[in-house]
């Protein structure tokens, strides 16, 4: 059926195009022949193809513009008629014999643009005239684009200030009387469509009007246009004569469509000065209006007005606009008791934007719409709403990019309970918003009370809410943990108590993150605790005795208690590195025995958590580099720890891992800036039984391929050698370093030796560089002259 009504639709709107042009083309041949006459004839029969009743607006649309193309030809020839002496009075009488109203019509209004060009008589006159005379037409769609003709011919022809069809002194009311008059009847007809026709239908009608909405609106777009129309006539005649007709035609339709219509074309200044007046026509519209997006709109267009300069804040001030937008929404919100949530805080958003623009300084208002929100959410479950939640998001987000600082969000006592009705999900989305927020704006927080505050509002991305746990670790989610290692690292206060207790504050928060958490959280909030344990290097040890006071020992029991909190989960190669850099800590304060605790911790964990044969190579170096740098342990402790960290190295599962380690253990016995630790047996020992086991992977090498392996521990070694002679060490010799490098090109040369050009590269670079030594002088070069290679 439905098929069936648009095929015969193509039908019709066919004939009458048809019609249409077979008609416009007797009409053209008569303006040809200057017959006026056989024109007014033609015309009249084309534009009687206007009269059908059987299109669409759609199609209606396509026909009336052929013909309005038509009508412009036909406006130019009755002009050129009237230059060659014929007189447009007589003219405009003539059309009027037309046999039917509509063709009659069209061409009056036709005439009657030609007649007001002429100026034989006053504009006002002729337009009285002719949309008085419209009314002759009652059909809702014949009517709509006959008076939308009259409109699009008549709006340069307006008697405004400074136009040439200017009269007397009150041409511009003239001009009013006669857009307003147009837009109404209009409106009326444009309302009457939806009541004609089956109820079925209803639906199908509304669509149609929908289509043919701007043909009303351009009346109100003209006349915003109208110079002569300043504040004064605008908020006396203009808009209330127009809020009349928009709420008296009680269409829900045409109310929001015209709403929208008056708020978008006239300025913003004339809404300001107006704005009581607007706002109480929303309650008087249709039940069924969306009078927030009206509203939503209008404030949108304050705020932009608001934003163009700061002259004009007095405006908003003088005329309350806050206290007046705050109530019309108040009485909104009451009238329309299932408005749904996210209308609800769609709107007070739109006046927390606009509040913000105008009264950023007022705390207090925005935490006043913050209330009202928490206030209307009250009594409801978290929000599952999509479109309430992004409106929530909005709300919260819109302070923070004000402001561009956490710290004014955290005085809105009514900002973390709007947080509180968020989903689980959307929760931890507004934290990421709060934690990117200080991130790009580079916010300092510097007590511990604002910091608890934050983590709070953030604790979404601190512990796992109410069934939102997870045991994968996807992308987002460690992205999500950097963004919070980040702000850890960002918390400061120069008074070394509060950075305690801001230490003591995080630490609180994050070792409820749960497993896979505090891998990610708890290395900032260490590093945070040694950055201040520096600061405090050198403090007199004496106060350490009160309880108030802040040390480096206090610290560092908190410290402890924070690494230990690593062991459930478990990820022990990051304990230790944590152990590592706790101990350099303790060294620089020189604090001995906490310093060889922490190492004892780390080799706790070495001997029985680390398993993993690569991972035991990773720690043993870690160990062995910062064992290296420690200058505060005696001789006894030093001993110690150098003889379990050897013991370790030569216990590594793979013999070259064996051999690296033992040879980077020789820099522990050999250290530049301590005269204590110079010990040259020690390091050659070690160098020798670096090379037994690269000897012994050579041998492995040949038992189990029939080949000898590569050189490469060999250079290596010989690299430690040539370092720790130029160091000065007695015990490396020039004839042992003379003996490594003829091993090595034995080693290279033998015939089962494979090709390698990593080793190739290696050793020539190592002699090139004892070449250079020997051409550098001085007293290395002539150390390095009396090795022969």
């Amino acid at each position: 059926m439905i098929a069936d009504g648009v095929e015969d639709e193509e039908k019709w709107l066919s004939a009458g195009i048809a019609g249409l042009q077979q008609n416009a083309f007797y009409m053209h041949r008569a303006l040809d022949s200057n017959n006026l006459k056989d024109a007014l004839k033609y015309s009249a029969q084309m534009l009687s193809e206007l009269r059908t009743s059987r299109l669409s607006p759609h199609k209606y649309y396509e026909l009336y513009m052929r013909a309005f193309d038509e009508l412009r030809k036909l406006e130019i020839f009755f002009k050129e008629e009237t230059s060659r002496g014929c007189s447009i009075v007589e003219l405009y009488e003539l059309v009027q014999h037309a046999g039917n109203i509509l063709p009659r019509l069209y061409l009056l209004c036709t005439v009657g643009s030609v007649y007001i060009k002429s100026k034989e008589a006053p504009a006002k006159d002729v337009l009285k005239d002719l949309v008085e005379m419209c009314r002759g037409i009652q059909h809702p769609l014949r009517g709509l684009f006959l008076r939308s003709y009259l409109s699009q011919v008549s709006r340069d022809k307006l008697p405004d200030i400074g136009s040439e069809y200017e009269g007397d002194a009150d041409t511009v009311m003239d001009a009013v009387e006669f857009v307003i008059q147009n837009f109404t009847e209009m409106n009326k007809l444009w309302v009457r469509m939806q009541q004609q026709g089956p109820a079925r239908e209803k639906e199908k009608r509304g669509k149609e009007r929908s289509e043919l909405r701007d043909l009303v609106g351009k009346n109100l777009h003209v006349l915003s246009q109208i110079e002569g129309v300043d504040l004064e006539m605008y908020k006396e005649i203009v808009l209330p004569r127009v809020l009349e007709q928009v709420v008296n035609c009680k269409d829900d339709l045409a109310q929001y469509y015209l709403m929208d219509c008056i708020i978008q074309v006239f300025p913003d200044e004339y809404h300001l000065q107006t704005l009581e007046t607007l706002l109480n026509a929303c309650p008087q519209l249709q039940a069924s209006v969306d009078v927030k997006t009206v509203l939503a709109r209008l404030m949108e267009r304050l705020s932009n007005y608001a934003a163009s300069g700061a002259e004009v804040l007095p405006e908003f001030f003088q005329v309350e606009a806050f206290a007046k937008l705050n109530n019309a929404i108040g009485k909104v919100i009451e009238a329309q008791e299932n408005m749904p949530i996210a209308g609800v805080v769609t709107l007070y958003a739109s006046l927390l934007t606009f509040t913000l623009q105008v009264h950023p300084d007022r705390l207090d208002y925005v935490d006043q719409i913050l209330g009202a929100c928490v206030k209307k959410l009250s009594g409801r479950e978290k929000l599952d709403d999509s479109k309430a939640t992004k409106q929530i998001v909005a709300l919260l987000s819109a302070p923070l990019e004000k402001y561009k600082d956490i710290d004014t969000a955290l005085k809105l006592s009514n900002y973390p309970r709007i947080m509180e009705y968020l989903s689980d999900g959307t929760h931890k989305e507004m934290a990421n918003v709060i934690v990117q927020n200080i991130m790009k704006n580079k916010t300092c927080i510097s007590t511990a009370e604002k910091v608890d505050a934050l983590f709070e509002l953030i604790k979404g991305l601190i512990r796992d809410l109410d069934g939102d746990s997870q045991d994968e670790l996807d992308e987002d989610f460690i992205e999500e943990q950097n963004y919070v290692a980040r702000l850890i690292q960002m918390l400061h206060s120069d008074d070394p108590e509060e950075m305690l207790k801001i230490i003591q504050t995080v630490r609180k928060h994050i070792l409820t993150g749960g497993r896979k958490r505090l891998p990610y959280t708890v290395p900032p909030l260490i590093f945070s605790s040694l950055k201040l344990v520096r600061r405090l290097e050198g403090q007199d040890e004496s106060v350490s005795g009160d309880e108030a006071s802040t040390t480096p020992k206090k610290i560092f029991q908190l410290v402890t208690q924070t690494i230990e909190a690593l062991t459930s989960i478990p990820v022990p190669e990051l304990a230790l590195g944590l152990y590592l850099q706790c101990a350099e800590a303790a060294n620089d304060c020189d604090l001995e025995p906490v310093a060889y605790e922490f190492f004892t911790q780390a080799y706790i964990l070495y001997e029985e958590e680390i398993t993993d044969s690569k991972t035991q190579v990773t720690s043993i170096h870690l160990i062995i580099g910062t064992l290296q740098r420690m200058h505060v342990f005696g001789v006894e402790n030093r001993d110690a720890l150098t003889h379990k960290a050897t013991g370790y190295s030569a216990k590594l599962l793979k013999k070259p891992d064996q051999c690296r380690a033992v040879y980077a253990c020789s820099h522990l016995f050999w250290l530049d800036d301590h005269d204590s630790i110079r010990d040259g047996e020690r390091v050659l020992l070690c160098l020798k039984r670096a090379l037994r086991i690269a000897n012994a992977v050579q041998q492995m090498s040949n038992a189990t391929r029939g080949s000898s392996g590569s050189a490469l521990l060999f250079i290596e070694i010989l690299n430690k050698y040539l370092y720790f002679y130029e160091k000065g060490v007695s015990q490396v010799t020039v004839e042992s370093i003379q003996d490594l490098i003829k091993l090595i090109r034995n080693e290279m040369q033998g015939e089962t030796s494979p090709s390698d050009p990593a080793a190739d590269a290696f050793l020539a670079s190592t002699l090139r560089y004892i070449q250079f030594q020997k051409d550098k002088g001085g007293a290395v070069g002539d150390k390095y002259k009396l090795i022969i290679v």
